[in-house]
């Protein structure tokens, strides 16, 4: 995937959610409605998550230098990494302590402006459906053939995965609130609002636990994907090199991956080897674009005899 896809579906989460957070904080402020509270602080965590990813795009693209020397491409995934802690505490952890604070003082929604926040709800929704709509788009460009929960498991850049569940729990927690605060206008319960808020919290605390889950998968250090290495694979042999002894690949980054392998030449001196390390580096190139970074150790496939 490229970086601009993901930026575009960034930005357009950006604008959406800080205008949606300043006019669900206004509701709050009207109404004390806890769960127009959550909300606000839920889009406003956004937001900040959208910077972060932005921040950690800017940062991944530095060239390498001595210290990092296969460059900063997984500086991404660290930023991805925070956003999940933040969207856990100051939106997951937020909402969770605000029902509790709200169950025990369950006071109803007064006054005059009642009406605001579902006003403010189903311009929440518009908005949102308009993002996620957006990055839709932009992951079908990429997705192929794999379902939404294979996208977000095996994507390799961080930023659409991460819009997309931020997006799509921002749709169900609007729908969370609207559920809260129309029973609570109905019954004069606050407690619904409370629950409201509950199930606005556990639902973010949900998606950061996933989020934490995949990007300290890719923190860690992931392999090419299946089909990628079956390519690489089939690449690496041609001309004098007859099979593949071992091979082993990394992302270093979305766009950038390293592959080490071991293989078979069957014959020729150092110039015929040397010749036959660059073809099939190139092969591999050809047949995987992202392979930049490759390094290939030629030798003789041994036979162990049974003792």
């Amino acid at each position: 995937m490229s970086s601009g896809s993901g930026n575009r579906a960034i930005i357009a989460a950006l604008a959406a959610n800080l205008g949606i957070a300043a006019t669900k904080f206004v509701a709050y402020l009207l109404t004390q409605s806890s769960s127009m509270l959550a909300e606000s602080v839920h889009s406003f965590a956004d937001s900040g998550n959208q910077l972060l990813l932005l921040i950690g795009g800017r940062r991944s693209r530095r060239a390498a230098d001595s210290d990092h020397p296969f460059g900063y491409g997984r500086e991404r995934y660290v930023y991805a990494f925070i956003v999940s802690i933040v969207l856990f505490s100051l939106g997951g952890l937020f909402a969770l302590y605000e029902a509790w604070h709200k169950w025990g003082d369950p006071h109803p929604i007064e006054g005059t402006w009642w009406w605001v926040p579902l006003v403010v709800l189903a311009v929440s929704m518009v908005m949102e459906g308009s993002s996620l709509r957006t990055a839709v788009g932009e992951s079908n460009h990429v997705r192929g053939t794999r379902s939404w929960g294979q996208f977000v498991r095996t994507a390799k850049a961080p930023e659409l995965p991460v819009v997309l569940l931020e997006d799509a729990g921002a749709l169900v927690g609007l729908i969370l609130a609207a559920f809260g605060i129309g029973l609570t206008l109905l019954t004069g319960d606050g407690r619904w609002d409370a629950a409201g808020t509950a199930g606005i919290g556990l639902l973010l605390v949900v998606i950061a636990v996933v989020l934490a889950i995949e990007m300290s998968s890719l923190l860690i250090g992931e392999s090419a994907s299946e089909q990628d290495v079956t390519a690489i694979r089939a690449a690496l042999v041609g001309g004098a090199v007859t099979s593949v002894i071992h091979l082993r690949t990394l992302h270093l980054g979305p766009e950038e991956l390293l592959v080490a392998a071991k293989i078979e030449i069957s014959h020729g001196d150092a110039a015929v080897i040397a010749q036959a390390i660059d073809e099939a580096e190139a092969r591999v190139r050809a047949a995987v674009p992202t392979a930049q970074v490759i390094y290939l150790e030629p030798d003789l496939r041994r036979v162990v005899e049974a003792g």
